[in-house]
């Protein structure tokens, strides 16, 4: 099942949008049951090589646990059950959820399901190997970090978003949709984009393209903070073609910069100077990396530990 995006919108570009549901045309699974809000959104998948390929992307194991986000009337949730140990599904729509369980009613199958009725941002996760996402476009921002965070992410995730927002989680340095989102996601994770799925098809189509892309967590994970790494893109981003040197000067950044400082030389039993000059100790440091005139937009990974490291060895820190 899928939602198109809303004023709430805060995963991507605010414009319409679906998300791949688990049913199909072909498929049965409720199409001819539930009549679809379109108000809402909800368009169903009616391509089955669609879901198939999804499924084989995800190189499930016998012994793997999947969580399926947004399992719609069950049309992908049985072919991930063929391969999976255990499917984990998480639903919104007390319908939808009511028709998955019903798919596999009485079938060997049914021991293999658990579903779970809610919102999964909100929702306390078990453990699970491999995530596959069905979630509405609105979400879409939350939902990768979420998954990135946990504290054993999942090996592979496979999620189907609105094209321009997943171009965005594999964009790179130069490129026009290059942003805070693709440094913090590649920072965690390798992303590759899977596959083009065109509006036709889903039933009814909805008002955007959409792509599927394979995000693995790095293993091991980078020995870095996510709100220190988060708090330093924030400010580089805020106009990523102007230079980094632009995005602190200003009074908010140096005000929040200064009691992170005091804060930081509080815990660890240092002096603080009552004259701190917060700007001048912000453009030694842009000075001596060589980063002050370079723009975000045009930096990579190493650009940014670069500048990370920098601050953290005078004990200015943005989280």
């Amino acid at each position: 099942m899928a939602r198109e995006s809303s004023k709430r919108h805060s995963g991507g570009p605010a414009k319409p949008g679906a998300k791949l549901g688990g049913g199909s045309a072909g498929g049965g699974g409720g199409l001819n049951i539930f009549k679809m809000n379109t108000g809402i959104g909800q368009h169903m998948l009616k391509n089955p090589l669609v879901a198939q390929g999804i499924v084989d992307k995800a190189d499930i194991k016998p012994s793997d646990v999947v969580l399926e986000v947004g399992p719609g009337t069950g049309n992908l949730t049985v072919k991930i059950l063929e391969k999976a140990r255990k499917v984990i599904a998480v639903e919104m729509d007390p319908r939808m959820a009511a028709e998955v369980t019903k798919r596999v009613q009485g079938k060997p199958e049914q021991k293999k399901l658990e579903v779970m009725l809610g919102d999964v941002i909100k929702t306390e996760l078990p453990y699970f190997d491999v995530c596959i996402s069905n979630t509405p476009y609105q979400i879409s921002s939350p939902l990768v970090f979420k998954l990135l965070n946990l504290p054993r992410p999942p090996r592979v995730s496979v999620l189907m978003f609105q094209r321009e927002f997943a171009m965005r989680l594999v964009a790179k340095p130069g490129e026009e949709l290059y942003c805070r989102l693709s440094v913090n996601v590649q920072m965690w994770a390798t992303v590759t984009h899977i596959m083009k799925v065109g509006r036709n098809n889903f039933r009814p189509p909805p008002q955007v393209e959409s792509s599927v892309v394979r995000i693995e967590s790095k293993q091991p994970r980078p020995p870095i903070d996510f709100e220190e790494w988060d708090g330093l893109l924030r400010i580089c981003f805020v106009r990523k073609n102007r230079t980094i040197s632009a995005g602190f000067k200003s009074h908010a950044v140096t005000d929040i910069l200064t009691k992170n400082y005091r804060a930081y030389c509080s815990q660890n039993d240092m002096m603080v100077d009552d004259s701190i000059d917060m700007s001048a100790m912000i453009d030694k440091v842009l000075t001596e990396t060589e980063m002050g005139d370079k723009r975000a937009g045009k930096c990579d990974e190493a650009d940014f530990l670069k500048l990370l490291f920098a601050f953290h060895q005078i004990g200015v820190h943005f989280a």
